[in-house]
């Protein structure tokens, strides 16, 4: 760890997220720290912990509101799901639904459409019947289904994705209503929490999170049902989020965006990418977790932009304008020597757009202990030419 314009970095700083992450300190945060998996976002890295007093920054929550990770460890036995893979990941991409603006082929009922606040807040009245039909689905960019084998030869199923429309709407809406802008330079715009605007975003903002709870729970317990296993343990947490917390003696709202939450004894699940491992982790004590405020990793984070790896083509006539770094052959023949059954995907997830995962866990290696590691087996994501503005 570093500290750059009085900002704690961990691993290699990239300068365009530190500056980045220097102007969003200016707009009344309190503290922050940079975690080492970061890389530029909206208005706020990716990586980027920012703390504030009776405040809260609606784009550093971000477009994916409650974006995160699950995993749970299931009662198959290895060898069968390894020999079986093929038909399998067929009947995870049947059953998923993948992509932009999808619906969940099932219906999903949950006590969750219950709450009162449906009705009392005229935003979410009217995302209920999205939110209905969208709960359960998967999304596109580096949003994932994947299964694993762990270090014990145990079957693990992972899970990455967010509150999908429900939580964009609701982003979208307060960005508009505070008179801030869309954009990757755009001003972070901040809330005081006793505000009527911030009242409602704090209340719209939890509940996206408890819908994006209920869709990794449902999607996890689907694979589990296509693989005819059981349950047996679960990991479950939020990235890109806000929680009341105290710190360095005050009592603050913490905004983690792409950064995972890390408190002594807590256990989390962060991603490496489709051809890396991932890992089971649990936070350590010590004035390093306390710096970071007791944050770490989401992922392995990201060392070449979407429009880097395709490159660009002429949408007329398909003619290469500018070539990206990686081809398909590139990525197949890191998935092949990897040895994962892969469904969906393209060049701008291919493992060559990250960073090394053990890498980026090494710089945090005083805050964080591996329980597990885990190696993908198969992944299924949204296909290569699925449209999302938000993908991060």
């Amino acid at each position: 760890m570093q500290l750059i314009n009085n900002i704690p970095v961990w691993g290699d700083p990239d300068q365009e997220s530190v500056n980045q992450m220097t102007e969003a300190m200016k707009y009344e945060a309190v503290f922050g720290a940079l975690m080492a998996d970061h890389h530029i976002g909206y208005s706020v890295p990716i990586g980027g912990v920012l703390a504030y007093e009776n405040r809260i920054c609606v784009n550093g929550v971000g477009f994916d509101i409650a974006c995160g990770n699950k995993a749970v460890r299931v009662s198959a036995n290895a060898d069968a799901v390894r020999d079986g893979l093929y038909r399998t990941m067929n009947e995870v991409q049947k059953h998923i639904s993948f992509g932009v603006g999808r619906r969940n082929k099932e219906v999903v009922e949950h006590e969750l459409f219950d709450d009162p606040l449906w009705r009392d807040v005229p935003l979410l009245t009217q995302l209920l019947p999205k939110a209905r039909e969208q709960l359960g689905t998967v999304g596109s960019g580096n949003h994932y289904v994947d299964i694993f084998i762990d270090d014990l030869d145990r079957v693990w199923v992972g899970v990455h994705f967010g509150s999908r429309g429900l939580g964009h709407t609701i982003c979208t809406h307060f960005i508009e209503k505070a008179g801030g802008k869309d954009g990757i330079h755009a001003e972070p715009v901040i809330l005081h929490e006793a505000s009527d605007l911030g009242e409602q975003y704090i209340k719209c903002m939890e509940l996206a999170g408890r819908y994006a709870y209920a869709g990794r729970d449902w999607v996890c317990s689907r694979v589990a049902q296509i693989l005819r296993a059981d349950i047996l343990e679960e990991i479950h947490n939020h990235h890109n989020f806000a929680w009341r917390e105290h710190h360095h003696g005050k009592d603050v709202w913490v905004v983690r965006k792409g950064a995972t939450p890390n408190y002594p004894g807590v256990k989390s699940f962060v991603g490496g990418s489709m051809g890396d491992f991932s890992f089971i982790l649990e936070g350590v004590d010590g004035e390093e977790s306390k710096t970071s405020l007791y944050s770490t990793i989401h992922g392995a984070g990201r060392v070449m932009g979407r429009a880097q790896a395709k490159g660009k083509k002429d949408r007329k006539t398909g003619a290469i304008l500018r070539p990206g770094l990686v081809s398909n052959a590139d990525l197949q023949d890191w998935i092949k020597k990897f040895d994962v059954e892969l469904r969906g995907a393209g060049v701008d997830e291919a493992p060559q757009c990250y960073k090394r995962i053990e890498q980026v866990l090494f710089a945090h290696r005083d805050t964080v202990k591996v329980i597990h590691r885990l190696k993908p087996i198969g992944v299924c994501m949204a296909g290569e030419n699925e449209y999302d503005p938000y993908k991060d």
